[in-house]
């Protein structure tokens, strides 16, 4: 028995990018193949001692499915209309959030305002495990947060912090960041694989089982992902993702995981010395600075979700100066562009070998939706042959291999969003143009391929 109590703990290789568990260093992770990331830690309670507990409620109860009162009615408003947008309507009670972007784009600020406007009608704990209170109170003032029941918490030990929260028993619980908090019934350092999961586990158990929301912040990687093991993202019930480029003030609120919502839906937001501020109309935001007379420039009326939202896109098709050409594309596939290109070049007669071909999503939106190929297709038309889209038309359709247009989802929203903007013609796919009516002042132009569309648009 004594050489049992005696023997040294047993450990395991945790990979840092996905959690595999491997008995025995590798060099390359067998799982998600990334190199240098297995990390040896202690298997919990191997050394002797008992592991944790986990937090658990009352004894659960079978009960029927129509015995279990819906949550539709029982959602909380933040107060911020962007938010509860992408979440579905609002905070569902118990809901375990994680909250993800990259560094300095605005994620404290954004869960801060939206903390600060539920603690007026209800308490609320922001747990600061990077930054001091006073740090906090600093950043309040600026944001003009000033809520009597915001209490503040500095502390990485999920102990005293599920003892806090049990005391106070407040509306929502924040915490800021999960890689920085750590359980003393694990002896790995905060921020390792076993430690992020271990928390997220019993902060989650203890969120069901309370049935106060809880919002946890997370860093990302340099390729974008969360940080921690992948097991993180499948343990929440929604995963939101901030995001946006530095060089513009504007964010997008994305959800890429909702149980509770779609997961389409986006928040827009605009970056200003006092905080975030919403962004009701992003399609006029979006088009406020468009040079309407410069050719490679076209409006496509992208869909978010339910949103219409109608941004501007751009192409530059220059010489290349080296034989070699380039292909850039920024927000948006650069497979699609390069296949659009080559769809170009053999259904439309363009000659674009020799050519350098840059396209840009301006003010910082990412477009993934198949209705963008015939506004790509325009714009590098458009800057190739040197002429000008008319100011007020806007375009969008799939485009095939074989030259022909397809049909998009929902035109009827996107049309509708072009008319109150003040657009004056829009071309589309017959297949879309056949059931819809054009708004009074909004003349729909039907083609059937690319070739028909360059000839109609250019007429």
């Amino acid at each position: 028995m004594s050489q049992r109590k005696n023997r040294p703990p047993r450990s395991l290789y945790c990979c840092s990018q996905c959690g595999y568990q491997s008995p025995k260093w590798l060099g390359r992770c067998p799982d998600c193949q990334a190199w240098n990331t297995l990390i040896e830690e202690q298997i919990p309670g191997s050394n002797g001692g008992a592991a944790h507990r986990p937090v658990t409620g009352p004894a659960a109860a079978a009960l029927r499915l129509t015995e279990i009162a819906s949550t539709h009615q029982l959602r909380q408003r933040s107060g911020i209309d962007e938010l509860d947008r992408v979440l579905g309507g609002g905070i569902v009670p118990g809901a375990f959030t994680l909250l993800g972007g990259d560094p300095g784009i605005g994620k404290s600020t954004l869960i801060l305002q939206a903390v600060g406007r539920l603690a007026r009608q209800a308490p609320a704990l922001y747990v600061t495990a990077e930054e001091s209170c006073l740090q906090v109170k600093l950043r309040a003032e600026r944001l003009q947060v000033d809520a009597d029941q915001l209490y503040l918490l500095a502390e990485t030990a999920l102990e005293l912090i599920f003892e806090k929260a049990d005391s106070l028993k407040p509306a929502v619980l924040v915490i800021d960041s999960i890689q920085t908090i750590y359980s003393t019934a694990l002896e790995s350092a905060p921020g390792s694989v076993s430690q992020v999961r271990d928390c997220a586990g019993r902060l989650m158990q203890w969120a069901k089982s309370s049935g106060i929301p809880t919002f946890i912040v997370g860093h990302v990687t340099k390729d974008g992902s969360i940080a921690g093991p992948r097991v993180l993202e499948h343990m929440v019930d929604t995963v939101l993702y901030f995001e946006g480029d530095p060089g513009h003030p504007y964010r997008i609120l994305r959800a890429v995981k909702n149980r509770f919502g779609s997961t389409n839906e986006i928040g827009v937001f605009e970056m200003r010395e006092s905080g975030l501020r919403e962004v009701h109309n992003p399609s006029e935001l979006f088009l406020a600075e468009r040079a309407e007379e410069a050719a490679g420039s076209v409006v496509i009326p992208a869909l978010e979700g339910s949103r219409p939202i109608l941004v501007e896109l751009q192409a530059l098709v220059s010489s290349a100066p080296y034989g070699t050409a380039r292909r850039t594309a920024m927000g948006i596939d650069h497979n699609r562009v390069s296949l659009l290109v080559a769809v170009l070049e053999k259904k439309a007669g363009l000659s674009l070998l020799s050519h350098d071909i840059f396209v840009n999503v301006a003010g910082g939106v990412k477009l993934d939706e198949p209705a963008a190929d015939l506004a790509i297709l325009a714009a590098l038309a458009s800057s190739h042959l040197n002429r000008v889209v008319p100011g007020r038309t806007l375009v969008f359709g799939e485009a095939g291999l074989a030259g022909e247009l397809r049909a998009v989802s929902r035109p009827e929203l996107r049309i509708q969003e072009a008319a109150r903007l003040g657009f004056s013609r829009c071309l589309l796919p017959a297949g879309n143009a056949r059931n819809l009516d054009a708004p009074a002042g909004l003349q729909l132009i039907a083609v059937r391929s690319v070739a028909e569309a360059l000839e109609r648009l250019f007429d």
